[in-house]
């Protein structure tokens, strides 16, 4: 097998870090800390001074974590502390009861996100994304993740409310959401040492309310009407009853629920998306396998099928820069894994970032070769050591809502412009609570 490149990622240091260098390289990201041995180590464990954790990468250990004993390692207290300020408590951070009641609630609104519904407004929104870009300036360099942004963003808005989301809607979510991300991951840097937080839990906050005004007034304005209902998973979780009490959200638990689904429903996708049209950007080749498969007839529900290398580009993408690299649990019962034992309140990590980058799962590991999903010879890699939206009762929900956006974005924006990298400006991958390019990803575009 030979990979059409190899594209950027920290290269990792010959030897584990010291504790003083682990918390200066983990301060920006959490990938910069990793070492050679973390992308084959069958399991590894750290020891933090507010923690223990342990990296489970051999496949066996990470079904057991997220599938067949899912139950017994919920989400870490960690992860809440990461995201409280954004989400609360949700059905995302929730565990254990709570989240089954929460989950039976909110079910019922991903009935709104059924593929064939949402097409038309996909569709929509990447029309208007394009529009916009061919209003651009493109003598220069165009900035890449704030579009994806707006795009993933708008996709989310239509369906949770019914209406568009403007520029300058975009625009905020985009830069409060980075400020979020460096705001968070430095409270919780700090936090794992037993170090004073020196506010940055409290810049977080803010950075939270500011996403949260872009849409708290279309929520507060739904909740307080008795007439106006929409048809959409805003008015589904007003709708929503608890599964025992028959207790309804409450205004701030639905902002809590809806935050929760703009987030999962917005910042990943634009992640995704913004590497993958940095990855065509670097194979003109790609770029005219997707413009022949696509053809010059507007794309239907009907044609996504036949997108197979648009897809295969968009998996390979989610394989070398999974939006969430690292996946926390908490051991909740005194546990055996390999030759450690494991502590009640010790973190679990599976990290999508190691196990599909893990040459013992697949041949190359962080080369780019949309083929692999075609190849026999990795039908098995792909089928377990695949995990960018998570593995058993807690997968993504989204993942084929992800997927169709994608599709639609991606064949849109080649259909249009002709990529090319800049030489010298590469993105350096940086790990937070999403995977982003620290510096951000610019590319030269050519109307067609």
């Amino acid at each position: 097998m030979t990979v059409r490149f190899t594209p950027p990622y920290p290269p990792p240091h010959a030897t584990r870090s010291s504790l003083l260098k682990r918390f200066l390289r983990g301060w920006n990201s959490w990938i910069h800390a990793l070492f050679d041995k973390s992308y084959t180590m069958k399991m590894g464990e750290m020891h933090l001074p507010a923690l223990s954790f342990y990296i489970a990468n051999e496949l066996p250990l990470v079904r057991r974590i997220l599938e067949t004993d899912a139950e017994i390692f919920p989400k870490h207290a960690f992860l809440h502390d990461l995201l409280d300020p954004l989400i609360g408590n949700s059905v995302f951070s929730s565990n254990g009861q709570d989240w089954h009641d929460q989950r039976a609630m909110v079910n019922p609104a991903f009935s709104h996100t059924a593929l064939k519904r949402v097409f038309p407004m996909m569709a929509a929104a990447v029309d208007d994304l394009l529009a916009t870009m061919r209003a651009r300036d493109l003598s220069q360099p165009v900035a890449i993740d704030p579009l994806a942004t707006h795009v993933a963003a708008d996709v989310i808005f239509r369906t949770m409310f019914s209406c568009a989301l403007d520029a300058d809607g975009a625009r905020e979510i985009f830069d409060a959401f980075h400020d979020y991300q460096k705001q968070a991951q430095r409270h919780s840097m700090l936090r794992l040492y037993r170090l004073p937080g020196l506010g940055y839990q409290g810049r977080a906050r803010r950075a939270a309310e500011r996403i949260h005004a872009v849409f708290a007034g279309i929520v507060a304005a739904r909740y307080a009407a008795t007439h106006d209902r929409g048809e959409d998973i805003l008015q589904s979780l007003i709708d929503a009853r608890h599964p025992s009490t028959g207790a309804a959200f409450t205004e701030r638990e639905v902002m809590e629920q809806i935050s929760t689904i703009f987030l999962a429903g917005h910042e990943t996708a634009a992640s995704a998306i913004t590497w993958a049209l940095y990855l065509l950007a670097r194979d003109p080749a790609l770029q005219d396998a997707i413009r022949a498969e696509a053809g010059n007839a507007p794309l239907t529900y009907e044609s996504l099928k036949g997108l197979t290398v648009t897809r295969n580009v968009f998996r390979e993408t989610l394989r070398l820069y999974p939006p969430l690299s690292f996946l926390v649990r908490s051991v909740t019962c005194p546990v055996d894994m390999r030759d450690k034992h494991l502590e009640p309140g010790a973190m679990l990590v599976v990290s999508p970032w190691l196990v599909q980058r893990n040459r013992d799962n697949f041949p190359e590991p962080h080369g780019f070769d949309p083929d692999r999903f075609d190849d026999p010879a990795q039908a098995q890699a792909c089928r377990h050591a695949y995990l960018p939206f998570g593995k058993g009762p807690r997968v993504c929900i989204g993942a084929g809502f992800a997927q169709q956006e994608a599709l639609l974005t991606l064949a849109g924006i080649v259909a249009s412009f002709d990529l090319a990298t800049i030489p010298g400006d590469d993105p350096e991958p940086i790990s937070r609570l999403t995977l982003r390019a620290g510096n951000g990803v610019r590319l030269r575009l050519t109307r067609r």
